[in-house]
């Protein structure tokens, strides 16, 4: 059997198992609880391992490994970066499991008075923050379908043209992860994640296996061909080669390398905090003891994957090389399935490696299903419970209105990122899951860190804190390289999202979070202490009870 309809295969069957799974969640349970959280009855271990399968995306998977096949050192900073990001995350999860009860939004107001601002703040930037992460998921998951089922042009695939089955991948990715969010809520996405994160470790586990196996489990043998398959020798395996990198006799580029690096590296460590589809799934749990407990389970499955990475990305060097993989996608993400071709037949032929490809296809499939489905779903809620049950309803929402209320947020939601994504599938997407991670970090981020240890702070400081941020991090990238006015050195051609010719970009810096996060900060102290009126203290006594104790919280 062809590759591409083995993999096509085992993608239905995934699909099918998680529909049905779906179907038999929507009878399990139809309140808000059930909807938002679950019914708050996973326990720690079940939710890390849902979590982990939250954060850890097609972009980890395919991406990271290619970023260190092409790059080499230089790869390690998503890695690392990713993973400090949860020891960052992991002091403020109790505080905020207590504190709330379904959204960002609930944190926010709990110490602030002034909700209907604070709370439509919480959902523009849930919404703005979500909308640009599922962007970016979708139109990666167009691309990376054309090119794991080998869909190039001139070639046909059920029929379909390239740009054609690129769409009709984007519109079914995006029509499954309505089904998941309408139907089964939660309870559905919760368990799409965790079948996802099993398949995405097993199927990097064996990888891994498979790769060190062809070095006799000698990692120093395997970083020695990755460097001499390179083509750079032992510059490899060292920084530089791709961030942060030294120009001769141009010490303001050099500076500018070096600053856009730690930009990046602060927006990647602080921008999962502020991840709204993240922080919604530290309320699924019954208690913050839970809360602790699915944080330390996600982050010992995060490190381990983030450790096959390196083993994978490196491995893809030595076994597959640089010049295959840029044939076959410049940017690299082919380079994992093109490594479990490649090690599959070493073990068991030709039809080894195509059922290795099949199975990191359908991998690669079912994580872009699960990570779309969890931004669907924190969209949906921030919605339904902060615009329309506590801002449009005054708090005083019948229940099943609100549920049926984010019923018909995910669709619309989901079918505005269809639409969106159709447009732009042609559309560099690196600048999308950059930005969304800066928007959490610079809007987010401030406002649930002061929310939970400042006293002073109140509504005012909550609403200019999320509004300052989030345009400051959306003009910075609308005004920098990234957008305008970068082009290659050697072939001429443009690298940002207009053609070359069009310039407009003030900003050097390709990631805005070194400037946007200070001033998303800086906006909140500066908005309470502009605020009107006078801070009450006796919310933030409250809440402070309540996130140190668990008293009261739901």
């Amino acid at each position: 059997m062809d590759e591409r309809m083995l993999t096509f295969g085992l993608f239905v069957g995934f699909v099918l198992v998680t529909l049905g799974i779906t179907v038999r969640a929507r009878a399990g349970g139809k309140g808000a609880d059930d909807f938002y959280a679950g019914g708050r009855m996973l326990s720690g271990p079940r939710n890390g391992v849902a979590l982990a399968g939250d954060y850890m995306s097609a972009a980890s998977f395919l991406g990271i490994a290619g970023i260190i096949a092409l790059s080499g050192y230089d790869g390690l900073l998503y890695s690392i970066g990713f993973l400090v990001a949860w020891v960052v995350t992991l002091p403020l999860v109790e505080l905020m499991r207590n504190t709330g009860r379904f959204t960002m939004g609930d944190v926010l107001t709990r110490g602030a008075r002034g909700q209907a601002g604070v709370r439509a703040a919480a959902v523009v930037s849930t919404v703005t923050v979500s909308v640009f992460y599922l962007l970016a998921q979708m139109v990666g998951a167009g691309a990376l379908v054309s090119l794991l089922l080998g869909i190039h042009e001139g070639r046909r695939f059920l029929g379909m043209s390239t740009g054609t089955a690129r769409t009709a991948t984007i519109v079914a990715v995006g029509v499954l992860m309505i089904c998941y969010v309408m139907v089964g809520g939660m309870k559905a996405t919760t368990w799409v994640q965790i079948i996802k994160s099993v398949l995405l470790m097993a199927g990097g586990v064996v990888l891994t296996a498979l790769v060190l196996g062809r070095f006799g489990f000698d990692v120093g043998a395997m970083l020695g061909s990755a460097a001499d398959a390179s083509g750079k020798g032992a510059d490899f395996l060292r920084p530089g080669q791709r961030y942060g990198q030294d120009v001769p006799g141009d010490s303001y580029r050099t500076i500018v390398n070096k600053l856009d690096f730690i930009s990046l590296a602060l927006a990647l460590v602080l921008g999962t905090a502020g991840l709204p589809h993240i922080v919604n799934r530290f309320f699924t749990v019954p208690d913050s003891r839970a809360a602790r407990t699915s944080v330390s389970w996600a982050i010992g499955l995060i490190g381990a994957f983030y450790l096959m990475t390196l083993v994978l990305g490196f491995g893809a060097a030595a076994l597959v090389g640089r010049q295959a993989i840029v044939a076959q996608d410049p940017s690299g993400n082919t380079a994992a399935p093109q490594l479990a071709r490649a090690v599959g037949e070493h073990v068991a032929g030709r039809a080894g490696g195509q059922i290795l490809l099949a199975f990191i296809g359908a991998v690669a499939f079912a994580t872009i299903l699960a990570v779309v489905s969890g931004l669907v779903l924190a969209s949906a809620t921030s919605l339904a419970h902060d615009g329309f049950g506590q801002v449009l309803m005054l708090g005083r929402p019948r229940e099943s209105q609100e549920v049926a209320v984010a019923r018909v947020a995910s669709f619309l939601v989901g079918s505005v990122a269809v639409v969106l994504a159709v447009v732009a599938q042609n559309l560099n997407v690196a600048f999308l899951v950059a930005l969304a991670f800066a928007m959490a970090a610079s809007a987010n981020l401030p406002a649930i860190v002061l929310s939970l240890f400042w006293r002073r702070f109140n509504a005012g400081g909550v609403v200019a804190g999320v509004y300052g941020g989030l345009a400051a991090s959306l003009a910075l990238v609308l005004l920098s390289p990234v957008v305008s006015g970068k082009v290659d050195p050697v072939t001429g051609r443009s690298l940002s999202l207009f053609p070359k010719g069009v310039d407009f970009h003030l900003f050097p810096l390709e990631n805005p979070g070194l400037v946007s996060i200070p001033i998303g900060f800086l906006c909140a102290v500066v908005g309470t202490f502009a605020a009107r009126r006078e801070t009450d203290p006796a919310p933030y006594d409250d809440l402070a009870v309540r996130a140190l104790t668990g008293a009261g919280s739901h």
